[in-house]
């Protein structure tokens, strides 16, 4: 996985889906090239050359971009509706708004913050919400707006009201950083940006309270996280990344908790940063990266 500490210059990102065919990587290559652009990298994947689907993900470097941007789509639609193919161009330069929801626990959420300042990701970070003010002076300190929107109660309404009215129109995506509240499906619904959640994922599965407590009661021997967008149907999102960590017998549940933050941070930070660089193509429940 490379590391962006600057966004690149007149660089502009093409994913494509739809169905498979004879014929479309040059017809994508020669769109590239009519345009004058100079392809930097290229990915593909066809789930089946028979009938199946084909993803693309196609990067491609062009001098004064943003002014071509126009005649590139139109061109774009003209070559790609009669192939049946969808497609997203974005410009790579301007970088994509992440809001970032947590709750008490900080290990995921300063971690992006940190990664972010690092030049890691190559979003912008234009607010953090939280149910709760102890992480307030930590994320200030990074430079970043913080908002405090308490959420108790089995009515999330007026919380997510609150929400709503914070980041419609000011961002390109929302993390949930140990955010440890149920997103409403109407929520998404008025949202409409992705919404990407980390979670703990163990074999077998814990679910409720204490989670580390009852793995170390079972005696697990692995532990692990996974990042995955959010939907009406809880933790079962189309999954970005997945990761492990070995344990051992001897390891307290407190253990536990600490190897499973460390695997977390890893998991969430790549999934960001993989949907930040538009490496992530949805299809159905699934997905598609190219890392």
């Amino acid at each position: 996985m490379t590391l962006n500490t600057q966004a690149p210059k007149d660089q502009a990102c093409l994913i494509v889906h739809g169905p498979d065919k004879p014929g479309i990587v040059a017809a994508m290559t020669a769109l590239v090239t009519r345009n004058k652009g100079n392809i930097v990298t290229l990915d593909q994947y066809s789930d089946n050359p028979e009938g199946g689907e084909f993803f693309q993900r196609l990067v491609f470097h062009r001098a004064d971009l943003e002014a071509a941007m126009p005649e590139i789509e139109a061109d774009l639609a003209d070559t790609l509706a009669p192939l049946g193919l969808e497609w997203t161009l974005t410009n790579q330069s301007i970088q994509k708004r992440m809001a970032i929801l947590a709750s008490t626990s900080d290990h995921c959420l300063l971690d992006l913050l940190w990664r972010h300042r690092r030049g890691e990701l190559p979003v912008t970070i234009p607010m953090v919400i939280s149910n709760h003010t102890n992480v307030a002076a930590d994320v200030r300190s990074f430079g970043i707006p913080f908002f405090h929107v308490p959420s108790q109660g089995p009515d999330k309404s007026e919380a997510e009201a609150r929400i709503l009215e914070l980041v419609q129109g000011n961002v390109d995506f929302i993390v949930l950083a140990r955010y440890m509240q149920i997103i409403s499906e109407d929520f998404l619904d008025d949202v409409a940006v992705p919404v990407i959640n980390i979670h703990h994922s163990f074999l077998p599965a814990f679910i409720g309270a204490a989670p580390y407590r009852k793995a170390k009661e079972r005696g697990v021997k692995l532990i692990g996280a996974t990042s995955h967008y959010v939907t009406k149907d809880l933790d079962e999102g189309p999954i970005i990344e997945q990761d492990v960590t070995r344990v051992t017998h001897a390891m307290t549940a407190a253990d536990l908790q600490a190897h499973g933050a460390y695997v977390e941070r890893a998991v969430l930070s790549r999934a960001v940063q993989w949907h930040a660089e538009d490496r992530v193509i949805r299809q159905g429940n699934q997905t598609i990266v190219f890392t």
